[in-house]
């Protein structure tokens, strides 16, 4: 659970750095003077990845699965570390969290490529350039979080 919310800060800090440079871009296109910077907003998609995660069934599969993994290397470090030294219920502590770790991102790798593919899938569909997190836009940009939640439902 805790890498999850690692990942959403991960794609969070991402998706501010988009923000940086497409206000970069904005700003350049609003000095040039050309007309385009009304067009360029217009094309300008937002998504709630929060929502999309939270209602997508396979990440709810995937925090099951996650979650009975916990459990089982939890009662393993208990039988397994009970006549170990404190130096050794150490180590074996940080392998079971570094293998934890790799079977969440094996479990989560896969649904956030889908959730990119049906971003970018549904961005194409309707002429949008940029999508943004919704989170992080506070004025304009076409909501496009219920097409991709309709697009990975399917």
């Amino acid at each position: 659970m805790v890498t999850l919310q690692k990942k959403t800060v991960k794609i969070v800090s991402v998706l501010i750095a988009l923000v940086f440079v497409g206000s970069v871009v904005a700003l350049a296109l609003t000095q040039t003077g050309t007309g385009f910077a009304s067009a360029a907003s217009s094309n300008v998609g937002v998504v709630d990845y929060r929502q999309v995660a939270s209602q997508d069934p396979k990440v709810q599969q995937a925090q099951q699965d996650m979650q009975q993994a916990v459990q089982e290397a939890q009662k393993d470090f208990e039988t397994k570390s009970a006549n170990m030294s404190d130096q050794e219920k150490s180590d074996y502590y940080q392998q079971t969290q570094q293998r934890l770790q790799q079977k969440n991102q094996e479990l989560m790798e896969p649904i956030q490529k889908d959730i990119e593919d049906a971003v970018k899938s549904v961005a194409e569909a309707k002429g949008l350039s940029v999508v943004l997190e919704k989170s992080t836009v506070v004025y304009g940009g076409q909501d496009i979080t219920q097409d991709v939640l309709k697009k990975i439902n399917k």
